[in-house]
């Protein structure tokens, strides 16, 4: 009886062994296939309804901005006969409790000339009063009407300090905006409008620049192509109002040595950086002729403006390329917060939406 039951014993702990190898695993793996799905199933269940505003800045994976996209998707150019710009009378006023802040930024100035050094540039610039949108009534193509009035840099650099505590101990940025409606905003807190080009080679290669540390705003971050802030004086001579298309013009010529005729131009879109309260004109800029060769070494025969950037990368017009590109770690955290989206709306214009945002997913979850 002994023999049969180490017999019986031994053929037990066979059989359980092979159990084990048999169906253990497959056991576990429905057992945890099946809790997963459970757990979904009361997820869904407790999921309430949402809402969300329809005003988001541009994102692109790890990559947040402040860049908000107000009119243009990038595939349609915004046709230059239906934006039309007024230009008020009246200069920007500061509100009294932040007139002095303007004052402390004159006297920096003044101080710095009387030591020798280089004041504060103080050039004359608009503020946008108004940006509405409409649509034509025939083929409902987008109409744009901006209202924008005098000012002046050191305005700007005042109206910048959002977030400093005013006498009542409240801030601009919580007195004056509204996070929920923020295409509204007092003109003194809008003193910035620019046109912000990406410009591309003719043998496909994107222009990136990085600021300069000698700038006073965004100091050494990575940015657009060309970046040109409207000039009541070089712009609207004549007292006529400001031409986008020109002022691009004026910005390739200044900082990448670039006439007219060596290029077509097209305007993408409007954008708001709605920290900062920088409003700007989106441009694609393709090279006839000009190869990045050929842009380099014009540009090492004189730059008017080369102050303003401290270093150019060329990078492929690809998707993938320039996707990677803006997500690489030495980049992600250094970008100017409109320039992200007018390499993405450029990407679009040139391979269309589907392929690009495609792309863009692909590169994503292979981080």
């Amino acid at each position: 009886m002994a023999g049969i039951d180490v017999a019986n014993g031994v053929a037990g702990a066979v059989i359980g062994m092979l159990f084990a190898v048999l169906f253990q695993q497959p056991l576990q793996d429905s057992w945890y296939r099946l809790r997963r799905r459970s757990t979904r199933a009361i997820r869904s269940l407790r999921r309430k309804e949402e809402s969300g505003s329809t005003w988001r800045a541009f994102s692109l994976g790890p990559l947040q901005t402040s860049a908000l996209i107000v009119e243009g998707d990038g595939e349609t150019p915004i046709p230059p006969e239906t934006v039309y710009i007024h230009v008020l009378d009246d200069e920007v006023e500061l509100p009294s409790d932040m007139v002095h802040w303007r004052g402390e930024i004159v006297a920096e100035s003044e101080r710095l000339r009387a030591e020798g050094r280089t004041p504060l540039w103080n050039g004359s610039r608009y503020a946008v009063e108004s940006f509405d949108i409409s649509r034509t009534s025939l083929d409902e193509t987008p109409e744009v009407h901006l209202r924008l009035r005098p000012t002046d840099y050191h305005t700007f650099l005042a109206a910048q300090q959002l977030d400093r505590r005013l006498p009542d101990g409240t801030t601009p940025r919580f007195r004056y905006l509204d996070p929920e409606d923020p295409l509204r905003a007092p003109a003194f807190l809008q003193c910035s409008f620019a046109v912000n080009v990406a410009v591309v080679t003719a043998d496909d290669m994107l222009v990136v620049s990085r600021r300069s540390d000698r700038v006073r705003m965004a100091p050494g971050v990575w940015n657009s192509s060309v970046n040109e802030g409207l000039s009541r004086h070089i712009d609207s001579a004549g007292r006529r109002a400001p031409d986008l298309h020109d002022v691009s013009r004026r910005g390739m010529r200044e900082e990448l040595s670039l006439e007219p005729h060596e290029y077509s131009l097209d305007l993408l879109a409007f954008v708001l950086d709605t920290d900062k309260r920088h409003w700007s004109a989106h441009f694609y800029a393709k090279l006839e002729h000009l190869r990045s060769s050929d842009l380099q070494a014009r540009m090492s025969r004189g730059v008017a403006d080369r102050w303003e950037h401290q270093t150019i990368d060329y990078v492929p017009f690809r998707p993938a390329q320039v996707i990677r590109y803006m997500l690489r770690d030495d980049r992600v955290h250094r970008w100017a917060p409109l320039a992200p989206a007018l390499f993405h709306l450029a990407l679009v214009h040139a391979y269309s939406r589907t392929l690009v945002e495609r792309v863009e997913a692909q590169v994503i979850r292979r981080l």
